[in-house]
Formats: structure tokens, sequence, C-alpha cells
């Protein structure tokens, strides 16, 4: 992230301009979305309701099943479904880095202006007006601190978009990023009538029996390196056709390695094609996966990052461990 950005309190004032003076956006987040992504980009939605301006949602994915209920009547595009979608501005939220966008970046001309609005440490400052907090627990914080900033009205949609992305990037306020802040915003959210229970019952416990067939599967190949530190487990192609699996019916895999007594990093290997596998990493804070990450060209968090690695299952292995070895040498 750069060094030069001006402090947050102006980040707000120049991101609540961009908003006020801007008339037709393009709303979009990073590709295979998560919950803060998914909630942020709908809560982007409602702002611009708001503020009376027209505005698009897209991911290069669409909106995930586990998510669709967020949404109501509201649509979030997948890069296929809309050839010809008019915007003079474009707001990212919750992508570290512009490669991020995925095909989406085919659509944005190089001089269109562009709000970024992030909480990753990785963030390295793209577009016009970049909005962003490191410290924050995720995008959604950072989108009640400008929400504040633009003077909007609280209803239960935007309260219960903003709430979700809390929910789920600190692992329903399990994480160390649940914060007394995250927390104060948490209780402001749920005065608003979010149903909490509803949320974490449908985005944190309830499994498919797809999911299920996933989890019986990869466990099965849990290895565990010779000092006990590193667990991981693996999903083929083959595994995911054979089994009819999307990449949100592998969101919690990589939380079984990581949860093991004595493991201080889990990793899920997953090849979303012939020879090419992501890599999710899950740190129980000895190991800073940013790094690890961007090692292999992704990034992400201190305690939760990713990146994709070309290879067999064999070697992709071999050279995740091998760096990951270098944080205890």
């Amino acid at each position: 992230m750069s060094g030069s950005l001006p402090l947050f309190s102006e980040q707000l004032k120049e991101a609540a301009r961009f908003l006020r003076e801007g008339n037709d956006f393009l709303v979009v987040s990073h590709v295979s979305p998560d919950g803060d992504a998914i909630s942020s980009t709908l809560a982007l939605g409602e702002i611009l309701t708001q503020l009376g301006k027209r505005y698009t949602l897209i991911n290069e994915s669409g909106n995930p099943a586990k998510f669709a209920f967020l949404a109501g009547d509201r649509v979030i595009l997948n890069d296929a479904e809309e050839p010809e979608v008019s915007f003079s501005q474009v707001v990212t939220v919750d992508c570290a880095d512009y490669a991020r966008l995925g095909r989406v970046r085919d659509r944005i001309a190089e001089e269109t202006p562009l709000l970024n609005i992030d909480h990753h440490p990785t963030n390295d400052a793209f577009g016009t007006v970049a909005l962003l907090r490191p410290d924050a627990a995720a995008t959604a914080e950072v989108l009640y601190a400008l929400i504040e900033e633009l003077g909007l009205t609280w209803n239960r949609d935007l309260a219960t978009f903003i709430y979700t992305g809390l929910l789920t990037d600190t692992g329903g306020f399990r994480y160390s990023n649940t914060t007394s802040g995250v927390m104060k915003i948490a209780s402001k959210l749920l005065d608003e009538g979010v149903p909490a229970n509803t949320l974490a019952e449908r985005l944190l416990e309830r499994l498919t029996f797809t999911q299920v067939r996933l989890l019986q599967r990869g466990l099965s190949t849990l290895a565990l390196s010779p000092d006990g530190k590193i667990a991981w487990v693996s999903i083929t192609h083959s595994d995911i056709e054979e089994l009819g699996a999307t990449s949100d019916d592998l969101d919690n895999l990589v939380s079984y390695p990581r949860n093991i007594e004595g493991v201080e990093l889990g990793i899920l290997f997953k090849e979303t094609k012939p020879g090419i596998f992501k890599v999710s990493l899950r740190s129980n804070g000895e190991v800073n996966v940013a790094q690890l990450a961007q090692a292999f060209g992704g990034g992400g968090h201190v305690r939760a990052s990713g990146c994709s690695i070309p290879g067999t299952l064999d070697e992709v292995v071999a050279r995740v461990l091998e760096e990951a070895g270098k944080a205890w040498a």
C-alpha cells in the first residue's frame, strides 16, 4: 500500500465527493466473491440509490447461490450477461489489486475515474481515488464509515449488508480482527433490525450435500508436516467435476487443517482448472500468509491469503511447503 496516502478522514471526504459528483457507476468486486465482497457490492448499490445515482452491479462470477437471498430484487450481473453496460465511473470493493477484477477489467478504459474501497494491507492504491483502511475487519467496516460521512439513512437492508460483511470476514466474530469497534458497529446495526440469527445460520452453519461430500473427499487427503505446524488438504479438478461442485462449495474447507491442535498454518490446494491450483492459506498467528501468498503473486491478509500456482499437485505442494518453511527458518 502506498505510504503517501492521506489520512483516512481525508480519504473519506474524497470518496464521498467522488460518489456525489458522479452519475453512472459500475460497481465491481473480486472474482470468486466472498461474503464481504457481495455484501459490500450490495451496500454500494443502496448507497448510490440514496444518492439518486444510476449504477450497475457486476462480478465476473456473478452472485454465488449462498448469498443470493441477500440481494432481494437487486441483480449482480456476471460478466457474460450484459456486454453493453453503460457507465462513466467505477467503484471497486474488496479488491486487493486491479487484477482481481478478472475479465471485468476489459470493460474499463484506462482513463475511467475509479474509486478503490478496500481493507487489504496488500492493496497498492490503484485507481483515481483510494479509500483504504488496512486495520478494518472488512471492507464493510470501511463502508460503514463512508455511509456515516455521507449522512445517509440507515435502513434494514443497508444495515444487513454491512453486518454480513463484518460477520463473514470475522468468522462469526471469532477472529482476531473482531475489535471493540466492530462490536459497537454490529450493535448499532442490530438496532436497525438485522436478522442476525438467520444470517449466522445461513452463512456460517448450513451445508449443502455437495459440501459434505467435498469435505469427506478433502479430509481423506489430510497431511501434516513432520513438525506438526503445517496441515493441508487438496481437491482435484476431477473431484470437483465428479461431485458437480462449484467454488462456493469449498469455502470453509481450509478451516479444518488450520483448526488442528498445534497447527500454525492450514492450506487448501484446489485445482480450479487442470494444472492450475488455487492455494488458500490460513494462519493461527505465527505465519504472515500475506507475505507467503505474495511470493507466488497472490495476496490478502496476514492471517488469510491466497494465490494461484500452475503445476501438478505434488509440485505445487512442494513449492508452497518450501516457501512456508522459511517462516520458521
